[in-house]
């Protein structure tokens, strides 16, 4: 599994180094009950709400056997807390990209970053929760590609 963050049509690319042990994705729908004359419950299924998805690793300041490095082999720890905390500071959209064992993509979504934490560790390592918010680009013409389901 790879993950990429870009911002600007690829101008700048991040690769996530250390995968995530998992990834949670919500795909929330509205929908309102109401209550008939009769005592019945009925629901109103409505449109679907912004996906999110998210995970917790670490930015690590050491290499490691196991770093996904093809992109950003010169970056250590806080150099990713910078580049993302910049983009936010931005307010750029972000690009999500997940791949599997280099099959089509799984998810490639636009999105924003909803919430960044990070703890210093003794040994000096960055582990970090991160939140990302579907973006509705608007006037785009090409939907955005959500595989998976």
């Amino acid at each position: 599994m790879d993950i990429f963050l870009s911002v600007n049509n690829r101008a700048e690319i991040l690769q996530i180094p250390v995968m995530p042990p998992s990834f949670t994705v919500s795909k929330p729908q509205t929908a309102e009950k109401f209550e008939t004359a009769s005592g019945e419950e009925l629901l109103l299924i409505g449109a679907p709400k912004l996906k999110s998805i998210g995970w917790e690793s670490f930015f690590p300041v050491r290499d490691y056997p196991f770093l996904k490095h093809s992109y950003n082999t010169d970056m250590w720890g806080w150099d990713y807390v910078y580049t993302i905390d910049t983009w936010i500071k931005q307010k750029l959209p972000i690009r999500l990209i997940i791949t599997y064992d280099n099959r089509d993509t799984s998810i490639n979504i636009a999105t924003a970053v909803s919430d960044f934490e990070y703890t210093v560790k003794s040994d000096g390592d960055l582990w970090y929760k991160i939140q990302f918010d579907e973006f509705n680009l608007i006037g785009n013409d090409n939907p955005v590609k959500w595989y998976g389901g």
